[in-house]
């Protein structure tokens, strides 16, 4: 786990520790929002402070005054606090807490009356720095394309009108950044008129907020402002969907206006917004004291990176825009598969608990059903989907789906899953789920196939995350299951070392990808086969090894063809010690890409037909992408997995779950699942007591 006192942040340094007064109940009853200043550098107090010291108050709330006045008769400094520009899933009234905040020492940065901390850097920070503007287009560009917003909520699958429409984006009534902005509510019918007027033959669409939504706030517009040209658009829609068939960008002071620039459009503006007056912008109240003019990247770096001051909720730490953005893509996509709710049908009763911690965590309760009749009527008459582990669905099953026109989706554990087996029934900190197929069966197209043909065209930029993905693995020696111990390495004369990996005979994965060759024994013989005079290392698979799947070998074969049995030992170290990896389906196979190792694969595993394998077994003809690693990467450990934090109980990065396989933290699993787990080792290997 990275040490919170390691780490720093991009937001603008040099504040010592000072003491901060708080005159808003906020400060003491939001728990998230006291940490996040607290960690920026204050040590909140109640009571008079000096002139040494800081009063903190909430943006321009009606409670601000408190803190206002206390700081003119005492000549404290007043620091003003605000949500920043990414939040979290829906608005604060909802009760969500923040994923990071403002802490302006100068102004707010919606107050065009004065210059703030970020009209100061947007001003005259060099802005500069490449490093820096490459942060700031490849989180442009992931937001834009993992539909990310201030409240991310949104659903990027609901459709905008047909395109050609000029977007009016309206806000609540009695919104600060309005009347502090240079605006007032006639703005917004000034707005209406001009929209109008510079579009005379397109229509108008106005988008309301998400809190006028929710019922929380009214907005300045209604129905009646609608007309056979002008109409409402009030769906959670994606703001980047609606964008891209917009003509043009109507806005007051709204974040949406940011956001618009950041999908190349030039907004028109009717008050001052922090983004206004930087020559991104058609102002229509120019703001005289901003001259300068900016790159998007340029105001992209100093709105999300330099500026705020984000909270990581999993190390309880302040961190760099990135893990924000990967914290907000994993709780928004947890939504969005969720929202509409699930039906689980023939789930084991010990998988149950964490999966509805995977699946039951966006407020809709997932239904878990035995029969296949009520599961799919359930799923069908609630449009719900129909969830199904992969290695227990049947084509009845996937039939009956398709004739009630029920969204099927496969489950499986993910590629980086736990401290402990499946079969211990250790819960997994990572689960796939796959709408076409499922990743290890090679019969059929899978979601899996799909991204990494989709990664092998990303821009080196958005492959960065993967590579420090992959250098974090390499480096911590994560594998999937993270199990045995380091154990003595053998001694292997300089001779080429092949690790032949064991696996489970009867698992989904061989009955569906592995070819002639289904058996360990057989694996073994065709490694020895293959390289006669190497030094073959043989490592049993885990689970077969506890006694609890079948997959022995003879212990006369593994003497004629094995150098070494590499029992109840970790994998990365032997990995390590590797040239080479020859392997039916087993995933240890993309452990050893991941460390730059050659695999040779005698079935069809999801890594095998890209180019980066020795591929004997067959290979799918729709397998024609060429991606390098670090795509492969993405899309296997970044796009295609969802991770669950047990110590937050909430949905996180690939990187967060790194962290607690590493340190184990909330990985231990109940205690009577362990005691279940070993009595079902015990049956299986006393099987001969029912079968004589």
């Amino acid at each position: 786990m990275i040490n919170p006192k390691d780490v720093t942040t991009d937001a603008p340094a040099g504040h010592e520790i000072r003491r901060g007064f708080y005159f808003n109940a906020g400060f003491f009853t939001q728990s998230r929002v006291r940490r996040i200043v607290e960690l920026a550098g204050y040590e909140l107090k109640l009571g008079k402070p000096s002139e040494h010291d800081d009063v903190l108050v909430w943006g321009h709330s009606p409670y601000a005054a408190r803190g206002e006045k206390v700081a003119e008769a005492t000549n404290a400094r007043l620091v003003r606090v605000e949500d920043a520009f990414l939040r979290s899933l829906f608005p604060g009234r909802a009760g969500e807490p923040p994923i990071g905040l403002s802490i302006d020492r100068k102004g707010a940065f919606f107050d065009s009356r004065q210059a703030s901390e970020l009209e100061d850097i947007l001003a005259n920070h060099p802005l500069d720095d490449t490093a820096l503007l490459n942060r700031a287009r490849d989180a442009a560009l992931r937001m834009r394309q993992n539909h990310l917003t201030k409240y991310a909520a949104v659903d990027p699958d609901i459709a905008a009108p047909a395109p050609g429409y000029v977007l009016v984006i309206d806000q609540t009534r009695g919104d600060a950044s309005i009347r502090l902005g240079g605006a007032n509510a006639d703005s917004f019918r000034e707005m209406l008129y001009w929209a109008q007027e510079d579009f005379p033959a397109a229509r108008i669409l106005i988008k309301t907020h998400p809190e006028t939504r929710e019922g929380h706030r009214e907005g300045h517009f209604s129905q009646a402002d609608c007309s056979d040209r002008i109409s409402l658009f009030d769906q959670p829609i994606s703001p980047w969907v609606l964008m891209e068939g917009a003509v043009a960008v109507y806005t007051v002071s709204s974040q949406l206006g940011f956001e618009a620039i950041l999908a190349e459009h030039k907004p028109v503006t009717f008050g001052q917004p922090f983004y206004a007056g930087w020559g991104l912008t058609d102002d229509r109240q120019p703001l005289a004291r901003r001259k300068r003019k900016l790159s998007r990247a340029q105001l992209v770096a100093g709105s999300l990176i330099l500026y705020p001051h984000w909270y990581d909720p999993h190390a309880d730490r302040l961190c760099g825009l990135e893990d924000v953005l990967s914290d907000m893509e994993a709780m928004s996509r947890t939504w969005r598969e969720d929202h509409k709710g699930h039906v689980a049908l023939g789930m084991r009763a010990w998988k149950r608990g964490h999966l509805h911690d995977f699946f039951g965590s966006s407020g809709r309760s997932i239904h878990f059903s035995d029969s296949v009749e009520d599961g799919i009527k359930r799923a069908s008459e609630t449009g719900r989907s129909l969830l199904v582990w992969s290695s227990r669905l049947t084509d009845e099953v996937a039939q009956a789906a398709q004739a009630a026109d029920v969204n099927l989706i496969r489950v499986e554990d993910g590629f980086l899953r736990s401290r402990g087996l499946g079969a211990d029934l250790v819960p997994p900190l990572s689960l796939v789920t796959d709408d076409l197929g499922i990743y290890y069966d090679p019969t059929r197209e899978s979601r899996l196939e799909r991204l990494i043909a989709e990664a092998s065209k990303l821009p080196e930029t958005r492959l960065l995350r993967a590579e420090r993905v992959i250098a974090r693995l390499k480096s911590l020696g994560v594998t999937k299951y993270n199990t045995g111990t380091l154990s003595d390495l053998p001694e292997t004369n300089g001779k080429q070392v092949v690790l032949v990996p064991g696996q489970v005979e009867d698992d989904a994965s061989i009955k569906l990808g592995a070819s002639d060759v289904s058996t360990n024994q057989e694996l073994l013989e065709t490694a020895r086969r293959l390289c006669p005079k190497a030094f073959v290392i043989y490592k049993p698979h885990p689970d077969v090894e506890a006694g609890l799947r079948k997959g022995e070998v003879p212990d006369e074969a593994l003497a004629r063809l094995a150098d070494h049995v590499a029992s109840n030992t970790e994998p990365a170290s032997l990995i390590d010690l590797a040239d080479k990896v020859v392997t039916m389906t087993s995933g240890l196979g993309f452990e050893a890409l991941i460390r730059g190792k050659s695999v040779v694969t005698l079935g069809t595993p999801f890594y095998a037909g890209w180019g980066l394998t020795k591929d004997l077994g067959p290979v799918p003809a729709r397998r024609q992408a060429r991606p390098n690693l670090a795509a492969l990467v993405h899309a296997t450990l970044i796009a295609y997995p969802r991770y669950f934090d047990p110590v937050t109980g909430s949905p996180c990065s690939v990187e967060v779950a790194i962290d607690r396989l590493v340190s184990g933290e909330g990985q231990s699993g109940k205690r009577s699942l362990r005691v279940l787990a070993k009595l079902q080792g015990w049956l299986k290997g006393h099987a001969w007591l029912w079968r004589r």
